[in-house]
């Protein structure tokens, strides 16, 4: 079986004030549909702090870099740049044309610079109606790796065993 590409999400745009909670989110949907790491634009030590306590409770070796700057990291990626937009192509015609290799998911909290759109080879778009960028990026990644991403192990201190009625977790603290 193939070896998973290293998948890598870029968060443009995060206004500290305003958008804390949708960019933990993006982290966490990265974490748990494949990614391995969020790369973060704008300095926020606080959603660093937040995502270091999920891995630590829920394991995983998934990391959060924040402060990053985002026009050297897009021209330095070795792999694929992958858009998520409103205004792309169809996810489904696209993935058949991703082939492999390191993959960087560039995902907006606000409108993108032109050079996002230049630079990536492809803007991708899961439907072309207004949506979160969460649902897009989840979306995406579920597609992108069959759906393997959610059946990754994440061998940790707590670990939410499926349960049909109720909350069961089990704490190995």
């Amino acid at each position: 079986m193939p070896e998973a590409p290293r998948i890598v999400v870029l968060r443009l745009g995060h206004r500290p004030a305003r958008d804390k909670r949708v960019t933990t989110h993006v982290c966490l949907t990265a974490r748990a549909f494949g990614a391995e790491r969020v790369l973060l634009s704008t300095h926020d030590v606080e959603i660093e702090r937040s995502v270091r306590g999920v891995v630590a409770k829920f394991g995983g070796e998934f990391v959060v870099e924040t402060g990053v700057p985002w026009r050297r990291v897009l021209r330095e990626w070795p792999g694929t740049v992958v858009h998520l937009t409103m205004y792309g192509e169809h996810v489904d015609d696209v993935l058949p044309r991703i082939h492999g290799g390191d993959l960087l998911v560039v995902v907006g909290a606000e409108k993108m610079p032109r050079d996002v759109y230049e630079r990536a080879d492809f803007n991708v778009a899961v439907g072309n109606q207004p949506h979160s960028e969460v649902a897009a990026l989840a979306v995406f990644l579920d597609r992108c790796l069959a759906g393997q991403g959610l059946r990754r192990p994440f061998p940790g201190p707590m670990r939410i065993v499926p349960s049909r009625r109720g909350k069961v977790v089990d704490k190995t603290l």
